[in-house]
C-alpha cells in the first residue's frame, strides 16, 4: 500500500490507556486501520494530554505498550503510518507555547469539554487542563496535516484548531500553518456491558480485545440484555438489548435476522443470544490476537516502531518549527 497515491495526510491520538477494549476498538482503532488505505497517517499516543487527569504515572509506559501492541495487532502499518508518543517530539509543546499566544482564554472556558472535565475533577481544575485544546492544535499543525477524523461531539475542538491557526496566520502575516478539516466518523457510543454506561476500564464495563477466549465469554455472559425480560418465556425486545447491537457489529446478517425474531417471540433466551455473541466475538478477534503474540514475543519490537515514529515525526516538527519561528520573527538555531 505505500505506493498508493494518498488523499493527504491524517492526524489522529488517543490517550495511553494500555490494553485496549471493545469500545477503543469500534470507536476509533477499527477507523485508524481503514484510513491507512487512502490517507497518510500519523497517529499519536498523547502521553502529555494524560497529565492533565492522571494522579500517578507509575504504569504510563506499560500503558503505551499495550496500546500500542494492540494498534500494531490490529492492523497499524508502520512502514507506511507514522505513530509514535507525544512526549517525544518536544516540539509540540513549543508550538503550543506560542499557539497560546494568541488564543483568548474565554474561548477556551467555553468550551463544553473543559466545562465537563472542571465538574468531574473540581479539585484538579489545572493549567493544562485549561490549555489542553492549543496543545491538541499544536499535534496537528505541527504535522501539516490535512484533516482530522473525528465524531460530531469533537466539532467544536477542531473548529477551535481551526480558529487558532487564523488568528496566528493573521497575526503573523503568514500561510505557515494548514486549517484541519474534520473528517466526521460514525462513532458509536459503546455501551459497556452494564448496558447503561459507555464502555470503560474506570467502569469496570469493558471487555478487552486481547484477553482470553475464555475470559471474553465469562464477560460477555454477564452483559445486561432486554431488562423489561425476567423470564425466559418473555418475549424479549432487541431494540434495547446491548447485546443485538453488538450481534449488528460481529454476527452474519442470518444470525442477525435469526435473534431479531427469535427473541421477539421468546425462540431463543438471553443466554443462548449472549453464547452466540461471545462465539462470534471471538471468532473475530482470534486473528488479533495471534499476531499480538507473535509481536510481543520480541518485546523490543513496540520500542523500535515508536522511536522510527518518533524521527519521521520529529523531521516534520523540526520543519515546521522552523517556518513557524521564521513568520514569528524568533531567531533560528
Amino acid at each position: 500500500m505505500a505506493d498508493v497515491m494518498k488523499k493527504g495526510r491524517v492526524f489522529s491520538g488517543a490517550r495511553p490507556t494500555g490494553r485496549q477494549h471493545l469500545g477503543n476498538y469500534l470507536g476509533a482503532i477499527k477507523n485508524y486501520v481503514a484510513l491507512q488505505d487512502e490517507y497518510e497517517c500519523v497517529y499519536c499516543i498523547v502521553d502529555i494530554h494524560a497529565l492533565t487527569t492522571v494522579e500517578t504515572t507509575e504504569n504510563l509506559w506499560q500503558n503505551i505498550y499495550e496500546m500500542a501492541l494492540d494498534w500494531l495487532a490490529i492492523g497499524i502499518r508502520p512502514v507506511e503510518t507514522i505513530l509514535f508518543v507525544q512526549s517525544q517530539v518536544p516540539e509540540v509543546t513549543e508550538l503550543h507555547t506560542y499557539l497560546s499566544m494568541v488564543t483568548p482564554l474565554g474561548k477556551l472556558t467555553d468550551l463544553p469539554t473543559f466545562k465537563e472535565k472542571a465538574r468531574q475533577q473540581p479539585h484538579n481544575v489545572n493549567y493544562g487542563l485549561v490549555g489542553y485544546p492549543v496543545l491538541m492544535t499544536a499535534d496537528i499543525v505541527l504535522y501539516k496535516s490535512d484533516l482530522v477524523p473525528v465524531g460530531v461531539d469533537q466539532q467544536p475542538h477542531i473548529e477551535f484548531a481551526r480558529e487558532t491557526v487564523r488568528s496566528f496566520n493573521y497575526r503573523y502575516n503568514t500561510n505557515v500553518l494548514i486549517e484541519p478539516q474534520m473528517i466526521a466518523t460514525e462513532t458509536p457510543k459503546v455501551l459497556g456491558i452494564d448496558g447503561v454506561q459507555k464502555m470503560s476500564k474506570s467502569l469496570n464495563n469493558h471487555i478487552e480485545l486481547a484477553a482470553t477466549p475464555e475470559e471474553t465469554t465469562q464477560r460477555v455472559m454477564q452483559m445486561v440484555t432486554d431488562p423489561a425480560r425476567i423470564k425466559r418465556s418473555d418475549p424479549g425486545n432487541p431494540d434495547v438489548c446491548n447485546v443485538f447491537t453488538m450481534h449488528k457489529v460481529f454476527s452474519s446478517p442470518d444470525e442477525i435476522a435469526m435473534v431479531d425474531v427469535e427473541c421477539r417471540r421468546a425462540g431463543i433466551g438471553c443466554v443462548d443470544c449472549k453464547k452466540l455473541f461471545a462465539r462470534n466475538l471471538n471468532a473475530h478477534l482470534a486473528p488479533f490476537r495471534q499476531k499480538r503474540a507473535e509481536l510481543g514475543k520480541d518485546p523490543n519490537y513496540v520500542w523500535d516502531v515508536l522511536r522510527d515514529g518518533q524521527r519521521r515525526a520529529s523531521a516534520i516538527a523540526r520543519q515546521t518549527m522552523r517556518e513557524v519561528k521564521e513568520a514569528i520573527g524568533l531567531p533560528l538555531t
